[in-house]
């Protein structure tokens, strides 16, 4: 007997990648002040599954939501909104500028996985729900596939890039400021 093929879900595409930045401060959390080369590796991973993810949220489905959302969605959108930038803007650029065989890098990476653990679960608790409710499954499932071809195209590749570039800046302004 065949079984259907599981048809494709944004939502639980995100929860998979929240799922997966949540595993990496785990082992971040979990290594000492000379794990220097392991600590930077696993950083960049984190960047490299945190950047495309939140940038697509921000251009694309956060305003799809917000779109069709009633007052009580547009604020959760809002709340969203404001953690990507606080992330971005502030905890982030603070990491990158720790040296990361020291104790500074071990605390801002804690507060940075644990920033990232309160909007995923929040997220996956109000933004989810709210998505299941404005759109079908048919749209959920063409966001998912929108989402990867964004991820693989030259645009969403640039974007990525351009995201990279203004947190080095941010990063190196924090570092010299220091």
């Amino acid at each position: 007997m065949a079984t259907a093929t599981p048809k494709r879900d944004i939502l639980k595409t995100l929860r998979s990648e929240h799922d997966e930045l949540r595993a990496l401060f785990e082992q971040i959390n979990a290594t000492t002040d000379r794990a220097v080369k392991t600590r930077a590796e696993l950083l960049g991973k984190v960047e490299a599954g945190l950047l495309p993810h939140a940038k697509w949220e921000e251009e694309v489905f956060y305003p799809a939501i917000r779109e069709r959302a009633d007052r009580d969605g547009k604020k959760a959108i809002a709340e969203a909104y404001l953690e990507h930038h606080a992330i971005e803007s502030v905890v982030i650029p603070e990491v990158k500028a720790s040296d990361t065989a020291s104790p500074e890098f071990a605390g801002a990476a804690k507060v940075f996985g644990e920033q990232l653990d309160h909007h995923a679960t929040e997220e996956e608790g109000t933004v989810f729900k709210l998505a299941r409710a404005l759109f079908s499954v048919e749209e959920l499932a063409q966001f998912d596939q929108q989402y990867q071809d964004w991820k693989a195209s030259a645009a969403g590749l640039a974007q990525i890039g351009a995201e990279k570039v203004k947190g080095a800046v941010k990063s190196t302004a924090r570092t010299l400021a220091q």
